[in-house]
């Protein structure tokens, strides 16, 4: 894992906006060791896990993400408004409908019978390199499968699948430290997907089919329902969220597994093992590298008063390492863990993460068995290790 970025702890203050901070840093964990917390120019950081997942779980605190526009420095316009009315932005009694109306599309019993077809896809996409004995990871795999999943569920054309994944990987610079930059980007996208799933919700309103998008329209035709604005926020944020954390964590669980050549060889073994591994992936190298929290009111924890719209930033690899939780913290696909915090907790713990943990489930152990002795072969191409990470891209070879 890429822990080693140029940090310090000299200042008082960690800039959590600058490229080089990294939160899976040395400098992060002997700061854990002193305290459990420190301050960043995003609020206060979380470095503990008992602290972390208690936080998570306390009602006194909103998301706290409904005001990351105006953290930096976006004050009106497409995205802003945009990024208000997502299910991450919202609370209350606003959050639980939404949730409890968009909760059906992502049954665990619907996305279990999908596995068959999760595991066709990640055959017939290794199966385009597996006799070269090497693969640009990303491209090759991670993207087209997270946006051919996503294509599955919302039954939309596999064929629209590399515009979906465009759109999805710019809209993905939602939550990068770089937002403001990159706002033409995303806006442009947002507009093209959003007029995109548009069409698509007009189409399933004439003919409805077994799929998300027709599950969400029908939740939109009954008493307590889905406005057409909320179906059409909702569609997009679903879109390109789901594509492009799947496609990030697979990047990093095959970067974690590699080195660890034992643990691999083991997943290649016994398949069984996936849902393990994703879990130890997602603890010790997770794409979400924070979560965000807003004190809803002056909030005294452990010592340090929050004031009312303090912000709190939980830094999920930290905690998930955190050897008072796991006093042996080194990967290993068969330990029995605390619940990692990939996922966030409480009222918002991720609506879709059983499509996320289901999918890798299945993909991981056929990378393991049809890549043996897998191995970079170069450093690749990364995304900062603060906000969403991942490999932009990865090369890989392996035995043939």
């Amino acid at each position: 894992m890429r822990h080693d970025g140029p940090m310090s702890t000299s200042t008082s203050t960690w800039d959590m906006g600058d490229p080089a901070f990294s939160t899976t840093s040395a400098a992060v964990h002997a700061a854990r060791e002193e305290q459990w917390y420190v301050e960043t120019t995003w609020g206060w950081a979380v470095l503990r896990y008992s602290e972390a997942s208690a936080l998570l779980k306390d009602r006194r605190f909103a998301q706290g993400n409904g005001r990351w526009p105006e953290q930096n420095g976006i004050h009106s316009g497409l995205f802003h408004d945009w990024w208000k009315q997502v299910l991450l932005s919202l609370e209350g009694d606003d959050h639980a409908r939404l949730r409890r109306l968009l909760m059906p599309a992502f049954r665990s019993k619907t996305i279990a019978a999908m596995r068959p077809a999760f595991a066709e896809l990640a055959d017939s996409l290794i199966d385009q390199f597996a006799a070269r004995g090497e693969v640009e990871f990303i491209s090759e795999f991670a993207e087209p499968y997270a946006a051919r999943i996503l294509c599955l569920l919302m039954g939309l054309p596999e064929s629209d699948w590399e515009q979906i994944a465009h759109w999805a990987d710019d809209l993905g610079r939602s939550f990068g430290i770089s937002v403001a930059a990159d706002l033409p980007v995303i806006e442009s996208a947002l507009t093209q997907m959003t007029h995109y799933l548009d069409d698509v919700v007009r189409r399933r309103e004439r003919d409805p089919q077994e799929d998300l998008v027709s599950e969400l329209v029908r939740a939109s035709t009954d008493s307590d329902s889905l406005t057409r604005e909320e179906l059409s926020v909702a569609l997009a944020f679903l879109a390109f969220a789901g594509m492009e954390t799947t496609r990030n964590q697979l990047g990093l669980a095959m970067q974690t597994l590699m080195e660890h050549p034992d643990q691999l060889a083991m997943l290649a073994a016994d398949p069984t093992l996936g849902s393990n591994a994703v879990e130890e992936v997602m603890r010790v190298n997770p794409t979400v590298t924070w979560i965000t929290r807003e004190a809803l009111d002056d909030v005294m924890l452990n010592g340090l008063l929050i004031p009312k719209g303090g912000i709190v930033q939980v830094l999920s690899h930290s905690a998930g390492t955190d050897p008072r939780a796991n006093p042996d913290p080194s990967f290993d696909i068969t330990a029995e863990r605390a619940p990692h915090l990939g996922f966030g907790a409480g009222v918002h713990h991720c609506l879709g993460h059983f499509v996320a943990r289901t999918d890798m489930a299945v993909a991981l152990p056929q990378l393991a068995r049809r890549m043996p002795h897998a191995r970079p072969l170069g450093p690749g191409r990364w995304l900062p290790i603060s906000g969403n990470t991942g490999a932009l891209e990865f090369p890989i070879g392996f035995s043939v």
